[in-house]
């Protein structure tokens, strides 16, 4: 019965990127857009956004920050101020060359990220010790040209929010930097059941502009990498750039320390390929929308509604619950929850009510579970917390099993064709190693994680003394 519903679901392990594709489109998440590369996301879609972006939101007024909104345009002139900035972004540039019929005297950007844009308020706004640190974040789109485009993964415009601090010093600006990765980094564990990796970029793959940048990692289900989120040291190369100076308490005049913090709608594409099945979407209760559907068995015998109603009143004080009281058969019913990755479905009928009992099925494991009435609000509060634990550990033990090391670059290279996934290898530092890796395997650099391990004393590329042990991957 479920394969009839199922079918049109290309299976995982036949190919990735089309399942994914089918899962996108047919769990409702999205809609394509006429725009080459854009996407409609569709109310379940957003609503998803919305639960990891009122999460993450909280989390970032809970540290101190203060929401803003900075314009859409960016005049050419301010964006050239700061070089390597400009050049890492300008190949992804959407510009604007007309208002109306007119040309502009000057041509503005479609803003790509808003550094350039903070930085000249801070400018106007910064002037002694006192006004520091500013804490600012904003919630926003950007438009990237991007070249190949695939749903939430890579479109021409995201939704994002990026946080943009100043900061007296170097170390409170550091500090910063590792506090608000730590923040991502809880959002993937505990909300969205996605086990990270926390390490530093290499210089190669460093944010254009930044002193450093860290990341948090995960693997997909087809053990290419995902950079799920990350947060820059900006220094103060922007500062001199744009001339953001205070008075320090000695009365000098000090360049200001700045980060950079984001965190976007590609993390829905992350959840999708971590958890998703043959079934279509699993989503982790915590994220979930919806997180038990009710649906109501021979609906049409007399007292199944009225019950069913009541249910989601009772059992809306401990979850977000919805019922499906349509007139479509519990088999399309079933299958449609399903591809929606409702982590728990709650079958009620005739029978049950004369039992005194619902049935609970598991998204995660599809397991069924008869719950009697009395206990069904414990219960199902346990329910989805085991659901939870179980789609993390599940991922965990997935990352744990496609991590390999490796100690020559034949090593590395087999690694990647029989057991794709996270390599740990040596690294002595040198961009000419790290781009032979990229150029013989694809894979690149995903971090220098914080737990360093020294698997061996050996650059994986070059054999000469190394101590710095890196993750390799292909990725996303």
């Amino acid at each position: 019965m479920a394969k009839e519903f199922v079918k049109d679901v290309t299976a995982m392990d036949d190919d990735f990127a089309q399942w994914y594709t089918d899962v996108v489109t047919k769990a409702d998440l999205i809609d394509y857009s006429s725009v080459r590369g854009s996407m409609i996301i569709r109310p379940y879609g957003y609503a998803l956004w919305d639960n990891i972006k009122n999460e993450l939101d909280r989390r970032i007024k809970e540290t101190g920050h203060e929401n803003v909104y900075m314009p859409l345009f960016i005049p050419e002139s301010l964006l050239q101020k700061e070089k390597d900035h400009v050049e890492g972004f300008a190949p992804e540039v959407a510009w604007v060359t007309h208002g109306g019929s007119e040309k502009l005297a000057e041509r503005l950007v479609v803003r790509p990220t808003s550094e350039v844009l903070f930085c000249e308020h801070y400018s106007n706004i910064i002037h002694s010790y006192r006004d520091l640190p500013k804490l600012y974040n904003q919630w926003a789109n950007v438009v990237r040209w991007e070249k190949t485009t695939r749903p939430f993964l890579r479109t021409l415009e995201f939704l994002w929010q990026e946080g943009h601090t100043a900061h007296a010093t170097d170390e409170d600006a550091m500090e910063e930097t590792i506090k608000m990765l730590n923040v991502y980094a809880a959002i993937c564990e505990e909300i969205l059941a996605i086990p990270v990796v926390k390490g530093q970029k290499t210089e190669k793959e460093k944010f254009a502009g930044a002193k450093a940048t860290f990341t948090i990692e995960s693997l997909m289900h087809d053990g290419k990498a995902l950079q799920s989120g990350t947060s820059h040291h900006f220094g103060t190369g922007f500062a001199e750039a744009f001339n953001i100076q205070y008075t320090d308490k000695e009365g000098k005049l000090q360049y200001v320390h700045q980060t950079s913090w984001g965190f976007t709608t590609r993390i829905i594409g992350a959840l999708i390929m971590v958890h998703g099945d043959d079934r279509g979407l699993v989503i982790p209760p915590k994220a979930a929308p919806t997180q038990v559907m009710i649906v109501p068995i021979a609906q049409h015998k007399e007292g199944v509604l009225d019950f069913a109603y009541d249910l989601k009143k009772s059992l809306g004080q401990v979850a977000r619950v919805e019922i499906d009281a349509s007139d479509k058969k519990p088999g399309w019913k079933f299958n449609e929850y399903e591809m929606k990755g409702i982590p728990v479905r709650l079958e009620v009928g005739p029978k049950d009510i004369e039992n005194k009992q619902v049935v609970l099925v598991r998204r995660d494991t599809l397991e069924k579970v008869f719950v009697p009435l009395d206990q069904l609000e414990t219960k199902l509060v346990e329910l989805l917390d085991e659901i939870q634990t179980n789609l993390y550990n599940k991922a965990l033990a997935h990352r744990e099993e496609r991590t390999t090391v490796a100690v020559t670059l034949d090593e590395l290279k087999q690694s990647l064709e029989a057991k794709p996934g996270f390599i740990k290898a040596m690294w002595c530092g040198d961009l000419a190693c790290e781009e032979k890796i990229k150029e013989d395997t694809t894979a690149t650099s995903r971090c220098m994680p914080f737990e360093q391990e020294q698997v061996s004393d050996k650059c994986v590329c070059c054999g000469k003394t190394a101590d710095k042990m890196v993750y390799w991957a292909k990725a996303y």
